[in-house]
């Protein structure tokens, strides 16, 4: 037996095989289709680079898109903004550093997020994040269902994450 050739062929149209073949979603409902649309986003800078701003005073955001359940944020980042530690209430999420890079603070440590870097996150997940480069970061941000409490944290939550060992 040769294991460098496969056994499987297709034979005929596959195309003709509808039961097979699954309708493509309009809207992401799985955790791998919102990180793949959160990809997607990244990747296509024309959607979202052009409407960028930075504010010294407080973190900037725009929502980018909204589908059923779900909200798509864009958010940018000078040095020194941090989100406070906080967590997102009944929301599950994507986070997808755009540009630049952000540090995020948990119980469990401290993790750096450069571009392209992504976190899922289970609702209650708490977390503080914060650039802490020299240069402006950019993420994405995709709530599931929207994004309707996001309850902040003691300080000393913070700060105990800040002095943990990385994770």
């Amino acid at each position: 037996m040769n294991s460098s050739h496969s056994d499987l062929q297709i034979a005929g149209d596959i195309l003709e095989v509808q039961h097979l073949l699954q309708p493509a979603r309009e809207h992401p409902a799985t955790v791998a289709e919102f990180a793949g649309l959160a990809r997607a986003i990244a990747a296509d800078r024309s959607q979202w680079a052009h409407l960028v701003q930075y504010d010294a005073v407080s973190r900037w955001y725009h929502r980018l898109r909204t589908g059923p359940g779900y909200e798509v944020w864009l958010l940018s980042w000078v040095p020194g903004q941090g989100s406070g530690a906080h967590d997102h209430g009944a929301s599950s999420g994507v986070l997808t550093v755009l540009d630049g890079e952000l540090t995020e603070h948990t119980e469990r440590g401290v993790r750096s997020l450069a571009a392209g870097s992504q976190r899922v996150f289970a609702p209650g997940y708490a977390h503080d994040v914060v650039n802490d480069s020299l240069e402006p970061a950019v993420s994405l941000h995709i709530y599931y269902p929207g994004l309707t409490d996001m309850p902040m944290h003691p300080a000393q939550a913070s700060r105990a994450a800040q002095n943990a060992v990385p994770a």
